[in-house]
């Protein structure tokens, strides 16, 4: 796709900060996963957008910790939903390119909002995925875990084979905290700091993905932002690229391959 004269510069300003900077944290959220074909819950194109689904409830509440220990069963419905929406996506050319940029630099983190798995699929290992992911299943009664592919005929809800518990997905429902292996890697690595930090593809509402924009701002260090709308943090970033993320991070790793 091409790219307009006015972005193809800010490509090139993304170039010049990637040459500057020996660590990099990427923070990831529905938008660049939009370009594998997977819905977000709200928004352009999402899976409820506008409506609540047919229980007559928001999806907050349907997915909320809360209605799992409550209504298994009716948490479930929903995640089948979700898990069908998103079946068989592979990672796109902005996971491919954000997992090769992790081989060129001295430090590179990815800080994920995303449950799908697609970053460490496309080859990135520093992966905090901050809620989670949807493949991994454990059991709210006992120690089970397991790793699955997808949810063809599970019950509502699925139960675990030792102990008959009900299975959850391991992620962060509406209402839950963040879980504490993520977060204390999460706290390690942003106390480092980074020389710099791209936002790309989320509206940065939540504190935690804010943050490490907001601290470059504050200690005057660069920041990137990838997305086609306004968000949280555009007017404390040093560049904003109004473009899909795939697109503008398969522009930004061709232009600096051929500069390297």
């Amino acid at each position: 796709m091409d790219i307009s004269p006015a972005d193809a510069c800010q490509v090139e300003r993304v170039v010049e900060l990637l040459h500057q900077s020996r660590s990099l944290l990427f923070i990831t959220g529905a938008g660049l996963s939009a370009d594998s074909g997977l819905p977000t819950y709200r928004g352009v194109g999402g899976l409820y957008e506008d409506q609540h689904p047919e229980d007559n409830l928001p999806i907050e509440v349907l997915l909320s910790g809360a209605m799992m220990q409550r209504r298994p069963d009716l948490t479930w419905k929903y995640l089948l939903q979700i898990e069908r929406a998103g079946r068989g996506a592979r990672p796109n050319r902005g996971h491919e390119v954000i997992a090769a940029i992790e081989q060129h630099f001295e430090r590179v983190w990815v800080l994920t909002q995303n449950v799908d798995g697609l970053h460490r699929k496309a080859g990135s290992r520093n992966v905090i995925d901050m809620h989670g992911d949807l493949r991994h299943l454990r059991c709210m009664h006992c120690s089970y875990q397991e790793e699955v592919e997808t949810y063809d005929g599970f019950g509502l809800p699925p139960r675990c084979p030792d102990c008959q518990g009900v299975l959850r997905p391991d992620v962060v429902l509406f209402g839950e905290r963040l879980p504490a292996r993520q977060l204390t890697t999460y706290e390690a690595e942003t106390a480092r700091g980074f020389d710099l930090v791209l936002s790309i593809g989320t509206t940065s509402v939540f504190p935690y993905i804010s943050a490490p924009v907001l601290d470059a701002h504050h200690l005057h260090k660069p920041s990137v932002e990838i997305n086609p709308g306004e968000t949280d943090v555009t007017e404390f970033v040093t560049v904003k690229l109004p473009l899909r993320a795939a697109v503008a991070l398969d522009a930004i790793w061709q232009r600096y391959s051929k500069l390297k």
